[in-house]
């Protein structure tokens, strides 16, 4: 029977302000917060909430046969806290309903995946909390920033523990193969991999309300019947987005909320279900190894990374920001986590590309590439002199190493030995329940043993009375 997958992505550009290079050193606030209230208060009410809204009404129609899955990125969180706190309140009421998932993500929505896996373990770890603490969800399946994804990261994602990874269904790596399988990670075959279908999440995402594309006007019916016509043994659709896609990318007034809320009861009528990540991934064995040597994305024609990582200017940038990782980790300074977690998203490296896309990229107050990197590296610049300032000169990054290896080293023995405590403690409770019934025998035996010992003095207390009468 075949399934769809739908998953949508929030997160919200982290807007900074122009940041002259006479401001380093004297000014260590880098963000445009009046862009960044108008930019998440125009999208929560052009977009997320009639969004979400429709969901679910879609979920008290339906009920359990729908279901969806969301990620949110931590800053995107952080934006909606201050701004549309309205937004998280209905992802709450839709967690409530049960049919609803909400997956890992790195915290930053950053390229950490790529260059420090000790980064990217941490920012993951950060964001599975906040889904904890809102949703009150453990994520069992990973998202990488942009489904950045390839072997290597599989292998971290898997031995992070999670169950499985959403990645691009790209041409180039799938060959001859389709995306409507459940895959492995090569190097961890326990991760399961679901592939999006490039076409049909795009055929919403990018052309819905395109007139001049072949497939428009798009129907709920049209669509689900291709879906119906696969293959009957190509079961998994997994049609991937971003949640801005509907009222943004696809104004409201193009009907894509009403393409939305009639996918159930077309579906429903072919035979056709709803499911979550993780039940495709507990329930669907894997067909086979998917190899990814190179790193795919889901941005551009080539589906890599080159939109982040493509001209000198940008690698410049990424290799500066990640040569203080290990610093910023020994720091553990609020106030620095949080501009790290902020200048680590991954559009302040986008801004900067050079590449021609078809997809088009709003650079904000940046009027070039090279402008975009001289703001970046003017705020890092003075980002960087900050991190320093905690540590002498003197420490090189060999030093901080070393520091690093015995705070892990004291952390893993501190794990260790709580774990033998909870152990011993578990074996005392054991003890002390064993005890208490035994106490609970003892008294019950003594009761019996006390009453017959009372019987022989009764009867010659009775006898002795007999006597004297």
């Amino acid at each position: 029977m075949k399934t769809i997958c739908l998953y949508f992505e929030i997160h919200q550009i982290i807007h900074l302000k122009r940041y002259r290079f006479f401001d380093i050193g004297t000014d260590h606030y880098y963000y445009d917060d009046y862009e960044n209230e108008r930019s998440i208060s125009y999208i929560a009410e052009n977009s997320y909430m009639p969004a979400l809204n429709t969901l679910q009404e879609m979920i008290k129609e339906h009920g359990k046969y729908f279901k969806v899955a969301f990620s949110l990125s931590g800053v995107g969180i952080e934006q909606l806290e201050m701004h549309a706190p309205q937004v998280l309140e209905k992802l709450q009421e839709l967690n409530e309903t049960g049919c609803v998932e909400f997956l890992a993500e790195p915290y930053s929505h950053g390229l950490s995946a790529l260059v420090n896996e000790e980064s990217f373990s941490r920012d993951v770890q950060k964001q599975v909390r906040k889904m904890e603490e809102y949703f009150g969800q453990t994520p069992k399946v990973l998202r990488n920033s942009r489904l950045i994804y390839s072997d290597d990261i599989g292998a971290q994602a898997a031995a992070m523990g999670f169950k499985g990874m959403l990645t691009e269904g790209a041409k180039h790596v799938l060959g001859w193969k389709s995306p409507h399988y459940v895959y492995n990670c090569s190097m961890a075959p326990n991760l399961k991999l679901l592939l999006r279908d490039v076409t049909l999440s795009d055929d919403i995402s990018l052309r819905f309300n395109n007139s001049d594309w072949e497939g428009y006007p798009l129907f709920a019916d049209n669509y689900i019947d291709r879906i119906a016509n696969f293959p009957e043994e190509e079961q998994i659709i997994n049609i991937f987005m971003e949640l801005s896609a509907l009222g943004i990318a696809q104004p409201l007034s193009s009907n894509i909320l009403e393409f939305i809320k009639a996918l159930p009861s077309c579906a429903k009528a072919k035979g056709i279900t709803f499911s979550t990540p993780t039940e495709i991934c507990m329930k669907m064995n894997s067909v086979g190894n998917l190899e990814v040597p190179d790193t795919l994305s889901w941005v551009d024609e080539e589906r890599d990374v080159s939109c982040w990582l493509g001209n000198a200017m940008q690698r410049e940038a990424f290799n500066k920001l990640y040569s203080i990782a290990d610093r910023i980790r020994i720091a553990d300074d609020p106030r620095i986590n949080q501009d790290w977690d902020y200048l680590q998203a991954s559009n302040n490296f986008r801004f900067m590309t050079t590449k021609p896309s078809n997809v088009g990229l709003d650079r904000g107050i940046y009027g070039s590439p090279f402008d975009a990197f001289t703001n970046y590296m003017n705020i890092l610049g003075d980002f960087i002199s900050r991190v320093r300032s905690l540590y002498s000169e003197e420490i090189d990054d060999e030093d901080l190493n070393n520091l690093l290896t015995t705070i892990r080293n004291q952390g893993d023995e501190l794990e260790m030995k709580n774990k033998e405590i909870e152990r011993l403690q578990t074996t005392i409770d054991k003890l002390e329940a064993e005890t208490d019934k035994l106490k609970v025998k003892t008294e019950k035996a003594k009761k019996p043993a006390a009453k017959k010992a009372a019987e022989p003095k009764k009867a010659t207390a009775k006898k002795a009375a007999a006597k004297k009468e």
